[in-house]
């Protein structure tokens, strides 16, 4: 195995070193062809002023913590969302709302974002979303594009492996990338095969009350798991799972996670496993319902597929789910009907850790070789029954046949693709017309900007005989995953409602107030062109006046309706700072900390007198 893993990682230096190869996209090299072939991709991605884009993309941001929307097919940048980290654009992570659903963190690692479904289809309302660093979900409310929830999950240890929601968005499973005792409680690494666990997450949303829940947990071997994805019609109540690390290694895992020639598929019924949470075949931990598959058997099995397997993905008929193991240059196809006859007949190569082992031979339909085709990550779909691949290491997309596994037609990419993304790949019916290498790798694409280069995703037409490249673009930090939703799915409102009963709202200047309790200060103020109005009656309305030590409480309604007239409320020096929306109301919390006077001003351009819209914190010292 040792052996096995320094070839690929020779294999990884040479096609990296090799990909000058690629710089013409689709391997043009007449002049007058690359000409005119240009300026037919331009037309392609052209979308003149005035018109819309027909998809969104939304992209997660890795590290940076954010989540990025593009439309397709001009793939230009829209708008950046905050989800994890504070972001000053914005003021997300300094006013009370965003700054109560961050809690201690101020970075996340965002991951693997999920549109809402129902039917199996996106039904553009909500978008899911994941944070490795600090064990979060999310979801952003799609009529206002903001996060309206974060969850920290207990138990788990970096939930990698997905927001991927069922097909009515009964659930989203988090299974842990990382194996942790219970609680994160204090264990050596040799009591690693006992006391730590890889704990999957049962996520429900209460749309009415848009709050995400942990329904149950299970509690799974210490491996690492991966990527899921749930199934699709005859298999709807089913869910799949990669795992590697069925070694146990706690340390270098590059090699000592890669000494078997297989990992696992975990296959689940959730309609099960709801059953035994309703008959109480669950443990309490942290209070948790945790069930532990050793002691409740039934709804887990495991799917033996090759080493190291990252994607697993359903087809959009919900009969197969496709393995791709990055140690081994092959994707595998499993037969859902096949695995339900297996169970049924508990045809099974053993078990491990008290869960049973489905025969390999007995549910896979084939392997899907490519030749010279290397490092498969991750498999998206079309309408026509073709599968699509990347190929992390030879740096492209490889496009199969579902049915009998042929490879009709592949494209090399600008480099090292991680993820996919089709239009409206991840339902029931995907569209078929664009898929987007979301690459690792850009090299010497674009302008220099130092020794980091960004990442890069390229627009891929599905539409002709071949696959082609239309459009490449650098991107933000780091597209783990997309998904590209219909534009016409998606309803955001243009203002907020006025709504007169909302709390702490006011929607005429003459009833901005200034009142204390105690050492609190509150304000209820209006935001309009050009003025602040704190205090309707004071000889100075556009000041607040306060003692140090003082908390400051400010609830400011933007009272101009007009779409695209937003204000911001910056206060100079106090490291505060918020955007408010037309119609909306926001609260900022403070404490004076500071004697003094500080100047506070609208921070987003919003008139011709945008600079004098302004007023003054005035912050009496103590005593």
């Amino acid at each position: 195995m040792k052996k096995l893993i320094a070839a690929i990682s020779g294999l990884v230096l040479g096609a990296l070193a090799s990909t000058v190869i690629f710089a013409d996209f689709n391997g043009n090299n007449n002049n007058n062809k690359n000409q005119s072939s240009t300026a037919s991709n331009a037309q392609k991605v052209y979308v003149p002023f005035g018109q819309k884009d027909e998809y969104y993309l939304f992209a997660s941001g890795g590290h940076s913590g954010q989540m990025f929307i593009y439309g397709v097919p001009s793939m230009r940048h829209i708008r950046t969302i905050p989800v994890f980290s504070p972001d000053s654009a914005t003021g997300h992570g300094w006013d009370k709302h965003s700054r109560e659903l961050m809690g201690e963190y101020n970075w996340g690692d965002l991951h693997h974002p999920a549109f809402s479904e129902k039917g199996g289809e996106y039904d553009g309302k909500y978008m899911f979303a994941t944070d490795v660093a600090n064990n979060r979900a999310a979801v952003m409310d799609l009529k206002t594009f903001t996060v309206k929830d974060i969850l920290e999950v207990p138990n788990t240890g970096g939930p990698h492996c997905a927001a991927f929601v069922t097909e009515n968005t009964e659930y989203m499973f988090l299974p842990t990338r990382f194996a942790v005792p219970f609680g994160h409680d204090y264990a050596t690494l040799d009591e690693y095969k006992t006391k730590y666990k890889g704990v999957m997450s049962a996520v429900t949303f209460n749309e009415a009350k848009q709050k995400l829940n942990v329904a149950y947990q299970v509690a799974l071997p210490p491996w690492s798991f991966d990527l899921s994805d749930a199934g699709k019609k005859t298999s709807k109540d089913w869910a799949v799972m990669t795992t590697y690390n069925t070694e146990l290694a706690t340390t270098e895992q590059e090699i000592n996670a890669s000494q078997k020639d297989r990992d696992y598929i975990v296959l689940f019924n959730w309609k099960e496993l709801e059953k035994m949470v309703a008959a109480g075949k669950y443990d309490t931990v942290n209070g948790q319902k945790m069930i532990d598959p050793a002691k409740h058997r039934g709804g887990i099995y495991l799917v033996p597929t090759a080493k190291s397997p990252h994607g697993v993905d359903v087809t959009p008929d919900g009969k197969r789910f496709i393995a791709a193991g990055k140690l081994a240059p092959a994707m595998t196809v499993f037969s859902f009907e096949k695995a339900f006859k297996a169970i049924k007949d508990k045809k099974f190569a053993g078990e491990q850790e008290g869960i049973p082992i489905l025969d390999y031979e007995s549910i896979m339909e084939r392997e899907v070789n490519p030749e010279n085709a290397l490092g498969p990550l991750h498999t998206q779909f079309d309408d026509k029954g073709f599968a699509y691949t990347t190929m992390f290491i030879s740096s492209e997309i490889v496009k199969w046949n579902v049915d009998s596994g042929e490879t009709v037609d592949r494209v090399p990419v600008q480099y090292s693709p991680g993820h996919a993304v089709a239009a409206e790949g991840d339902t029931v019916s995907p569209d078929g017309k664009y898929i987007i290498a979301l690459n690792k790798i850009a090299k010497d694409s674009y302008l220099s900007v130092g020794p980091s280069h960004p990442e890069s995703m390229q627009l891929i037409d599905l539409t002709g005989k071949k696959m082609e490249i239309i459009q490449s673009v650098p991107v933000n930090p780091e597209p783990h995953y997309a998904q590209i939703i219909k534009a016409n799915k998606v309803k955001p409102i243009v203002v907020y409602d006025k709504d007169t009963k909302r709390p702490n709202s006011i929607w005429n200047q003459k009833d901005a107030h200034i009142s204390r309790s105690g050492n609190t200060v509150e304000v209820n103020g209006i935001a309009m062109r050009s003025k602040f109005i704190f205090d309707a009656k004071a000889e100075r309305k556009d000041v607040i006046s306060v003692k140090e030590g003082d908390k400051v409480v400010i609830h400011l309604t933007n009272i101009d309706l007009d779409q695209d007239i937003t204000h911001g409320f910056g206060i100079n020096s106090y490291n505060l700072n918020m955007e408010v929306q037309p119609g909306q109301t926001q609260t900022i919390e403070f404490t004076a900390k500071k004697a003094g006077t500080y100047p506070l001003y609208c921070t987003n351009f919003c008139s011709a007198l945008h600079q004098e819209m302004s007023g003054y914190l005035l912050v009496e010292p103590k005593g």
